[in-house]
């Protein structure tokens, strides 16, 4: 069936920042005094926020709860000054966006990633495009894969789950789309594998962003 609107994963979907994030952990890592990764691991480290990002990435069992906090808070601090330092749509993206922009088709997002990093990646680095909700972790709302928050773009959007395409790179994401009742689309290009994305439940693997236009 044709869907009638797209809402997309941001982190290794929309975008490339595996190397600002890589970055900003490692110099974290290195203030705390332990060994850094390199970057091709953060593709398994990223996907589920901030703090289980840190507790992949500090190696410890049983984690100390006071070194997680300051890992969370020197990570978070790194960020906020490199965010834009590397990172960039993926190839592929503007045209896709473009095309969905020229068709009217609604478009939102939807990450793991701190609201507020969210939304300055969206405003700044897809500036040249509309989306009708933009929306990261925050205190109240929980994280993917729980469908909450996409129900709620949903509703917000106007339109039924079951008429929005949802494109993510992570099981993460394939999980939340299945929860949500919405179609499952795993993006190649990004942090996962095709054989994880269809475990976790996609129905669809594009191996470029066009490629999405198939359903639209």
């Amino acid at each position: 069936m044709p869907y009638k609107a797209v809402l997309f994963d941001l982190d290794g979907t929309l975008l490339d920042t595996l190397e600002d994030l890589a970055d900003s952990t490692n110099a974290a890592l290195a203030e705390l005094g332990i060994p850094g990764h390199p970057l091709e691991a953060y593709k398994q480290l990223v996907g589920d926020g901030l703090e289980n990002l840190l507790r992949r990435a500090l190696r410890q069992e049983p984690l100390d709860e006071a070194l997680l906090a300051r890992g969370i808070e020197l990570t978070r601090r790194e960020y906020a000054g490199r965010w834009a330092e590397k990172s960039k749509p993926y190839p592929g993206i503007p045209d896709l966006l473009d095309k969905l922009s020229h068709q009217g088709i609604p478009m939102a997002v939807f990450s793991n990633k701190p609201d507020e990093f969210t939304r300055l990646c969206v405003t700044q680095l897809l500036s040249g495009w509309h989306f009708e909700a933009v929306q990261g972790a925050t205190p109240e709302l929980p994280r993917k894969p729980d469908p909450r928050g996409a129900l709620a773009i949903a509703s917000q959007m106007g339109i039924a789950p079951g008429e929005i395409l949802y494109l993510g790179d992570t099981n993460t994401d394939m999980q939340t789309a299945v929860a949500a009742g919405m179609f499952p689309v795993g993006a190649l290009w990004g942090f996962r594998t095709a054989d994880e994305l269809l475990a976790s439940g996609a129905v669809a693997l594009v191996k470029t962003p066009t490629e999405v236009l198939d359903w639209i």
